[in-house]
C-alpha cells in the first residue's frame, strides 16, 4: 500500500503539501483532484521518486513496479505495434534471454523461458497491443507505420497504449483523456475498470472520475485528504464538510466576538481584572478555524449578444473538405450537408476520431471554403470560435491584458483586469506574457476573448482540454444560460450532457440525425465495429478464394496455433463467469426467503447483498473482457473463415 504520514511537499519557495497522511491500499483506484498549482503533479513526481518530500514520509512497497506516461516520444523508426510492446518490460527481457539461450543451444533453457513467456501469456501480446491501439483510435493499417510518422497528439496515445499495456503493480495517469476523443475516452472508460493494479488518476472530466475511480484524494489549503466514493460522492461529502466548518467558524467568530467585548469592557476594572483575563487566556486558545469557501476563482457568463436573427447560419447541400493543390488533390471529407443553425440551438457532434467533425466546425467558421453547395450566414454575425488552433494565435509576447485591450481599446487596464479576474487572471498573471502559460491558461484567455465580443453562435471543438474541474463547471454554467446557438465537439461526457439537447452523428461522409444519447452512441460504436469486422472478413473470404486448399490448410494451423493464448483466456473466462453465475444464483435464492429480512439477520442480510452486488460487478467485468477477447480471435481467424 502507499501510505503518506505527516507528507509535506516544496516546489520552490511555495508550500504545496503540509502535514498530510493518508493511505492507498492496493488495488484501489483513487482520482487525484484539486485546482491547477495545488501539488497534484508534485505528488505524482513523489511517488516516482523524482521529488523528496520535505518533511514526512511516503513509502510504498519496493517490489513495486510503477507505470506512468512518457511526456516525450523519440522520433523512431520502430513500429507502432512494437513500441508499445516495449511496455511489457518482463516479456521484453525473456525475449533477450530466450534469443540468448538460443545462441547458445541450451535447450534445457529455452524450454524454462518459454514456459514462463507462456505463463505470463506473452505469446498473446502482440493481439494485446493492437487491441488497446484499436481502443485508442489507430487504424489496423496504422500498426506497423513508424513512430516518427506519427503527430504530437498521436504519439501521446502510443505512450499511453504503452503504459496501459505494462505489468504494473501501480499506474499513474495525469490526464490520459487529454489528447483523446469521446470514443477512445469510452473505451479508456472501460479498460480502466478492468485493470486490477492500484490506480492514481489526474483527471478533471468528472464524468470519467464517476466511472473509473473508488476514492478521491482531494488537495486544498495545502492539505491531501482521502474519501471514499466516486468524484460525485466526494462532492456531496465536501458540501457537507463545508457546512460543518462554517457553522463552527460562525459559532467560533460569535464566541470571539464575545469574549473580546467582555475583555475591552471590564479589563481596566479592578473587580474584573482576573475574570478579564480568564477570558483572554480563553480566547488566545480558540481552534484556528478558516471560513469555509469552495476555492473556484471563475465566475463569467456570456452577456446577452446585441440581436439575434433568424436563421443565424446554415449549409445547404454542402461537401465539406479540402480543395486541390499543387501537391494533392481536392479530398471530400463530407458530402450532402445541409445543416441550419437557429438562437437556442444545442447540438453535440459524434463520430469517430476523423470523420469529419473538425471539419464540418472549420466549415461552418468560415475557416475552409466549402468545395460545393451554399453557406448563409446572417448579417454581423458574429462567431465565438474555440479550437485547438485559436490557442496557438495567441501573441506569445503579449500579456493576457494587451490581448484584451486589442480586442476592446474602449477598455482601460483596471476594466481588462477586472474582466479577466472572472478567468483567474489575477495580480501579475494578468500582465505576464503567454509564453509563459501553462495550456489550460491560454484556453481560459481564449473563452475570455470569446466572451468579450458577445457572440450570437458558439462553435467549440474540445474546449475542455486543460481546464480543471472547477473552470469546466464554470463553463457548463455559463454555456446553459448562453440564449445563442451552439454546436460543440467533446471527449467530456458531463459537459456534452449538461449542455447539449440534440446530437449529430458525423460518419460515412454524412452529418445526420442521432436520435439517442452518449449510451446510445456506445451502442452504436460496437455496432459499427461489429459490422466493419463483417466487411473485413467478407473482404478476406473474396481474397481468400484464389488460395488452394493446401494453402488454407497452413493458414488455418498457423492461424489457431497464434490463437491458442488468446482461447486458453477466454475459456478461463468462461469458466470464472460460470462459476460466479452459480455462486449469485444462490445468493438470490436466498434473499428471496422472506425470513431473511427479519431484524434478528440484518447482519447476514447486508453481508447477502454485498456478495449479490460484488458478483454481478465481477460477472460484468468479465463478460466484457470475455467479449472483446472473442472479437480479437474472431478477427484473427476470420482470414481464412
Amino acid at each position: 500500500m502507499i501510505i503518506a504520514t505527516d507528507l509535506s511537499l516544496d516546489r520552490g519557495a511555495k508550500n504545496l503539501i503540509k502535514s498530510s497522511s493518508f493511505t492507498i491500499h492496493p488495488n484501489h483506484k483513487v482520482g487525484l483532484v484539486g485546482s491547477n498549482g495545488c501539488g497534484k503533479s508534485s505528488l505524482f513526481a513523489a511517488l516516482l521518486g523524482e521529488l523528496t518530500p520535505d518533511g514526512g514520509d511516503l513509502s510504498m512497497p519496493a517490489s513495486w513496479d510503477i507505470a506512468t506516461v512518457k511526456q516525450e516520444t523519440p522520433s523512431l523508426a520502430q513500429s507502432a505495434l512494437d513500441y508499445v510492446m516495449d511496455g511489457d518490460k518482463e516479456f521484453r527481457q525473456l525475449e533477450r534471454e530466450l534469443e540468448q539461450a538460443r545462441i547458445d543451444d541450451n535447450g534445457n533453457l529455452e524450454a524454462t523461458i518459454i514456459n514462463k513467456i507462456d505463463t505470463i501469456n506473452g505469446y498473446s501480446l502482440p493481439a494485446r497491443a493492437g487491441e488497446l491501439l484499436h481502443g485508442l483510435g489507430f487504424l489496423q493499417s496504422q500498426l506497423a507505420n513508424p513512430v516518427k510518422d506519427f503527430s504530437g497528439g498521436w504519439r501521446m496515445r502510443l505512450n499511453l497504449a504503452q503504459a496501459l499495456i505494462s505489468r504494473a503493480d501501480l499506474l499513474l495517469l495525469d490526464e490520459p483523456t487529454n489528447h483523446l476523443d469521446l470514443d477512445a475516452v469510452i473505451w479508456l472508460q472501460r479498460w480502466l475498470k478492468r485493470f486490477t493494479g492500484t490506480l492514481v488518476l489526474i483527471s478533471h472530466d468528472r464524468d470519467f472520475l464517476d466511472t473509473v475511480i473508488g476514492q478521491i484524494l482531494h488537495i486544498e489549503h495545502q492539505q491531501a485528504k482521502l474519501y471514499n466514493g466516486n468524484y460525485t460522492s466526494f462532492e456531496r461529502q465536501r458540501r457537507e464538510h463545508l457546512a460543518q466548518q462554517d457553522a463552527q467558524y460562525q459559532k467560533q467568530q460569535k464566541e470571539a466576538a464575545h469574549l473580546t467585548a467582555f475583555v475591552d469592557r471590564f479589563r481596566a476594572k479592578a473587580s474584573k481584572a482576573k475574570q478579564a483575563q480568564s477570558r483572554l487566556k480563553r480566547l488566545e486558545k480558540l481552534p484556528d478555524l478558516a471560513p469555509a469557501h469552495v476555492d473556484s476563482q471563475f465566475t463569467f457568463s456570456f452577456e446577452q449578444p446585441e440581436s439575434l436573427p433568424y436563421p443565424l447560419l446554415s449549409l445547404k447541400d454542402s461537401q465539406c473538405g479540402y480543395p486541390k493543390s499543387d501537391q494533392s488533390e481536392q479530398k471530400i471529407i463530407l458530402d450532402s450537408v445541409s445543416l441550419t443553425l437557429v438562437p437556442g440551438s444545442r447540438i453535440g457532434l459524434l463520430g469517430r476520431n476523423g470523420a469529419g467533425k473538425s471539419t464540418l466546425i472549420k466549415s461552418l467558421a468560415g475557416d475552409i471554403a466549402l468545395l460545393s453547395g451554399e453557406r448563409y450566414c446572417a448579417q454581423e454575425l458574429k462567431i465565438g470560435y474555440f479550437s485547438q488552433h485559436q490557442l496557438e494565435q495567441l501573441h506569445i509576447a503579449s500579456s493576457p491584458v494587451d490581448h484584451i485591450l486589442r480586442a476592446k481599446p474602449s477598455l482601460g487596464e483596471p476594466q481588462a483586469r477586472t474582466f479577466l479576474g472572472k478567468f483567474g487572471f489575477s495580480g501579475d498573471q494578468a500582465l505576464a506574457p503567454v509564453s509563459n502559460m501553462s495550456g489550460g491558461e491560454k484556453a481560459r484567455l481564449v473563452l475570455a476573448l470569446i466572451v468579450l465580443e458577445k457572440p450570437q453562435l458558439l462553435l467549440l471543438d474540445e474546449p475542455t482540454n486543460h481546464l480543471d474541474l472547477e473552470m469546466r463547471q464554470a463553463l457548463v454554467m455559463a454555456l446553459q444560460d448562453f440564449e445563442g446557438a451552439i454546436i460543440l465537439i467533446a471527449h467530456d461526457r458531463f459537459l456534452l450532457e449538461s449542455c447539449v439537447d440534440e446530437f449529430y452523428l458525423v460518419a460515412n461522409g454524412q452529418v445526420s440525425d442521432f436520435s439517442g444519447d452518449i449510451d446510445d452512441y456506445q451502442q452504436w460504436l460496437n455496432d459499427d465495429k461489429k459490422q466493419a469486422m463483417k466487411s473485413i472478413k467478407s473482404s478476406q473470404q473474396s481474397s481468400d478464394k484464389g488460395l488452394d486448399k493446401k494453402q488454407l490448410r497452413q493458414q488455418q494451423a498457423e492461424l489457431r496455433k497464434k490463437s491458442a493464448p488468446l482461447r486458453k483466456e477466454a475459456d478461463k473466462l468462461e469458466k470464472s463467469i460460470h462459476h460466479w453465475q452459480e455462486e449469485l444464483t444462490k445468493v438470490e435464492a436466498l434473499l428471496s426467503d422472506s425470513d431473511i429480512y427479519q431484524a434478528e439477520r440484518k447482519v447476514e442480510l447486508t453481508d447477502l447483498l454485498k456478495k449479490q452486488a460484488r458478483l454481478k460487478n465481477d460477472i460484468e467485468d468479465n463478460e466484457m473482457e470475455w467479449l472483446e477477447v472473442a472479437e480479437q480471435i474472431e478477427e484473427m481467424m476470420s482470414v481464412t473463415n
